[in-house]
C-alpha cells in the first residue's frame, strides 16, 4: 500500500490567542438561586445532568442535559434552578474570543446548541480541563490552553450555525478572580485587604482596576451581591430582617438597614411589605 501524504493548509484559528481564566463544576439543588451578572470574558456553560433555566435580558431558556451555552462578554445573565430538579454543569471563562453569526455578520449575545450526539468528545475535553486545573501538574497551563483551542474548534465544527471569532478586550485575571470569589463567598466577612492578599496584588491597584473593568469598587460589588440575596430572602421566606441581614453577611442590623435603604430607597421591612401587596 503506498504512503499517503496530506498537506495541512493554513487556518485563521491558529492566530487567535485564547486564554483560559477559570473552570469549575456546579451541582445545584432546590435551594439554589443566582442573580443577574456579567463577565468581561466569554463564558461557556455545558449541562452535564438535569434541567435548569438560563436567563438573559432577552428572555429565559430551559436547558437540558448536553445543552451548551456560550455567553459573549458583558452580557447580563444568570442560571436558575427548577424545584425538584438537579442541575449540574461545567462552566469555564476565557478571553481572546467572541462569537458572531457569520451568515449575517452580526454580533450575538449567546449561542445555544445541544451536543448529545457529540457529548463524549465535548465532555472529554471539559473533564480533562477540570482535572488539569485541579491537579496543576507540570506544564498544565500549556496543556489547558491547547485543550481549550481544540474544544472550541470542535464546537464550531459541530455548530448548526456558522460562527466566526474575533479577539475580545483584554481581561484582568485578578479582577476575574475577585469577582468569582465574591460571588461564592459574599456571606462571609470580606475586606479589601483580604481580597488583595488572595489575588496577590496591592489593594489600591485592585480597587482601581476592578472599578475600571466593572464600573464599581470591589466592596460595593460585595454590597450589591448581599442586597440581591437579601431581596430574594425577603420575598420568598418568613425569616426576620435580623436573620436575613446576618445570613447574607452584614455585621449588624443597622448596617444592613442603612445599606438596603441606600440602594433601594426602602428599608427591608418596607420592601417586604411592598412586594407582598403586589402579589
Amino acid at each position: 500500500m503506498p504512503n499517503l501524504t496530506y498537506e495541512i493548509s493554513e487556518t485563521t484559528l491558529d492566530k487567535i490567542k485564547m486564554n483560559l481564566l477559570y473552570i469549575s463544576q456546579g451541582v445545584y439543588g432546590n435551594d439554589w438561586h443566582s442573580s443577574m451578572h456579567t463577565h468581561h470574558c466569554t463564558e461557556l456553560f455545558y449541562v452535564t445532568r438535569g434541567t435548569g433555566l438560563f436567563q438573559t435580558e432577552g428572555g429565559t431558556t430551559t436547558l437540558h442535559e448536553d445543552d451548551l451555552m456560550i455567553v459573549n462578554p458583558n452580557v447580563s445573565h444568570t442560571e436558575i434552578g427548577i424545584k425538584g430538579e438537579i442541575f449540574e454543569y461545567i462552566v469555564l471563562g476565557f478571553e481572546g474570543m467572541e462569537f458572531y453569526n457569520a451568515d449575517f455578520n452580526q454580533h450575538i449575545q449567546v449561542f445555544q446548541a445541544n451536543y448529545q450526539d457529540y457529548k463524549h468528545e465535548i465532555l472529554f475535553y471539559l473533564k480533562t480541563l477540570l482535572l488539569e486545573a485541579k491537579n496543576k501538574d507540570q506544564h498544565y497551563k500549556e496543556l489547558c490552553q491547547n485543550l481549550l483551542e481544540i474544544l472550541m474548534i470542535n464546537i464550531i465544527r459541530r455548530s448548526n450555525i456558522q460562527l466566526t471569532v474575533s479577539p475580545s478586550q483584554k481581561v484582568n485575571k485578578e479582577c476575574i478572580f475577585v469577582e468569582n470569589y465574591i460571588n461564592d463567598h459574599y456571606k462571609e466577612n470580606i475586606t479589601l485587604d483580604q481580597l488583595a492578599e488572595l489575588a496577590y496584588v496591592n489593594k489600591y491597584y485592585l480597587a482601581h482596576t476592578f472599578k475600571k473593568q466593572k464600573g464599581i469598587s470591589p466592596i460595593n460589588y460585595l454590597l450589591e451581591k448581599r442586597i440581591e440575596e437579601a431581596k430574594y430572602l425577603l420575598k420568598t421566606t418568613n425569616l426576620s430582617v435580623n436573620e436575613i441581614g446576618r445570613i447574607v453577611g452584614f455585621s449588624s442590623q443597622s448596617y444592613f438597614a442603612q445599606s438596603f435603604k441606600r440602594a433601594l430607597g426602602k428599608t427591608p421591612l418596607e420592601f417586604r411589605k411592598s412586594k407582598s401587596e403586589t402579589e
